[in-house]
């Protein structure tokens, strides 16, 4: 079954916690490439379980490639758009 959903639905109805995510730019360079799994979101930030641990990256510094789950798609997300808190975003 295709699930048809509009950009903006991405960002609103959906939360990555669970999600696989890849850095694929960031405004540091060291960070582009990290993958990992999304345990924990908060108003800047996402937490990434990775191979090595733990990783926090701020949301406005990145952008992803997200493996969703929910939607069962993978699409590409500016980290800026997923600023503010997972409850304010999901309601809206």
């Amino acid at each position: 079954m295709n699930i048809k959903i509009k950009p903006e639905d991405i960002l609103t109805k959906v939360t990555l916690i669970g999600d696989s995510v890849e850095v694929i730019e960031a405004s540091n360079k060291l960070l582009v490439g990290i993958k990992g799994t999304v345990i924990d979101e908060s108003k800047e930030m996402l937490i990434l379980k990775v191979n090595k641990g733990i990783k926090k990256l701020l949301k406005s510094q990145v952008t992803l490639k997200v493996k969703s789950k929910e939607l069962g798609k993978t699409y590409i997300v500016d980290g800026k758009l997923l600023r503010g808190r997972i409850e304010k975003r999901i309601k809206k």
